[in-house]
């Protein structure tokens, strides 16, 4: 793969460039060099540590998969967080027809993963179903499927389970904080921000009608994605620059470099590039989850993904917490584990760039582990199995709250 920065010296990078998943992966990979050359203000690295921070993965996959058998990192796990099926919860509302099917998958899994980002250690959900409490992004995807059962997202009463423009664009907090149980003894992170996320979700859909139909719903991509499908197969990376050139508006207000919204991107001075994108690096994380989260119904619809791993690991505080707790990636003043910081402090695009560059480093040493190969293991399912797992399990080891090792003030758009 050729990486945006290593190509002639007189293509400076554009700033729509910075919209792929191999920009991700190659400005991390800066951060990551000058991690290893001891340049970084606020991280140091100890790559001894990996090995067995990859045993540790390795033990985690053998647990929840002991056949190796391990399906994308995706939102669809959450959703069968309470032991019931998705497609049961919804019943009769999920439709039988193929295509059908397919639009609605995908506007489940869209409007949940945008969701997604973290709730808080106070906020819980009571699953009428099973009676029972889930927080944190069990509780999210459980919240998320309740609503997009009950018709928060459509403006049509007589089909409820679907996500088009006018249902979003109408979508209030407070019909919002119903479903997801949100009182003053139950609060949760961002909950304006996550509504406002939304309604922008159905302007900037109402704005492609060529990619999601008119009227638009968010399931029209699949439309779309049957008409440039070669041979059956779609390309994540291109679905992934899909979703990020035509939802790009969708996302807080942050940077703006020429007229274009780069959403999950931010400065660090390890990246020393010419042109309108230095200092930046970009994450694109709910994008790149929002993505991974489409291959499943894509595959249920009979196309064949294809270059999976050309997107990255998640920069999130699950993975990104795994190599603090075990010890890779480590602070240089302790007092960083308790100081509250925002998305765009240093400190913490720092670690989110080691992160996704350790993600690339500790896969191969993972199969190594269990003797399977990339093809049989790729990037997406040892983050599934995998990583995030593991993250989520050594913070709980080591504390009582399992939170992350960080203080991250969050809006509910980010993490």
């Amino acid at each position: 793969m050729t990486s945006i920065e290593t190509r002639a010296a007189d293509a400076v990078p554009t700033i729509t460039s910075l919209l792929t998943a191999d920009a991700v992966r190659t400005r991390a990979r800066m951060i990551f060099d000058a991690g290893l050359q001891g340049k970084l203000d606020h991280f140091t690295l100890k790559l001894d540590a990996l090995p067995v921070c990859a045993a540790y993965v390795a033990e985690t996959i053998r647990h929840y998969y002991p056949t190796l058998k391990v399906p994308p990192h995706s939102r669809w796990r959450h959703l069968d967080a309470n032991g019931h099926s998705w497609a049961d919860r919804l019943g009769d509302r999920l439709s039988t027809e193929p295509h059908e099917r397919a639009h609605q998958r995908i506007e489940l899994a869209i409007t949940s993963v945008l969701l997604d980002a973290g709730a808080g250690p106070d906020w819980k959900w009571r699953d009428p179903v099973t009676g029972r409490d889930f927080a944190r992004s069990e509780g999210l995807a459980l919240a998320s499927l309740e609503a997009f059962r009950d018709g928060l997202f459509s403006s049509d009463p007589k089909h409820p389970c679907r996500a088009d423009a006018e249902g979003l664009t109408n979508l209030s907090a407070d019909r919002l904080a119903a479903v997801f149980q949100v009182r003053a003894d139950n609060p949760i992170i961002g909950l304006g921000s996550r509504a406002a996320l939304l309604r922008r979700l159905g302007v900037a859909i109402a704005k492609h009608e060529k990619i999601y139909g008119a009227p638009a719903r968010v399931g029209g991509v699949f439309d779309h994605l049957r008409t440039i499908a070669r041979n059956g197969e779609i390309n994540l990376p291109q679905l992934f620059q899909l979703i990020l050139t035509t939802l790009g508006d969708i996302w807080p207000q942050r940077l703006v470099r020429d007229g274009v919204e780069l959403g999950d991107t931010w400065e660090h001075p390890s990246i020393d590039v010419e042109g309108p994108t230095h200092n930046l690096v970009p994450f694109h994380k709910l994008s790149q989850w929002l993505t991974y989260s489409l291959i499943e119904p894509l595959q249920e619809a009979g196309f064949t993904v294809t270059d999976v791993d050309a997107l990255t690991g998640l920069p999130e505080y699950r993975n990104g917490g795994l190599f603090i707790d075990m010890g890779v990636i480590v602070p240089r003043d302790p007092a960083l584990l308790t100081t509250p910081m925002t998305p765009d402090a240093e400190a913490i695009v720092e670690w989110r760039a080691l992160t996704v560059a350790l993600l690339d480093e500790i896969a191969p040493l993972v199969r190594a582990e269990l003797d399977v190969t990339a093809a049989q293991m790729p990037l997406a399912s040892i983050l599934e199995g995998g990583t995030w797992a593991a993250g989520r399990r050594i913070a709980k080891e080591k504390r009582a709250d399992g939170g992350p090792p960080l203080t991250i003030i969050s809006d509910g758009t980010v993490f």
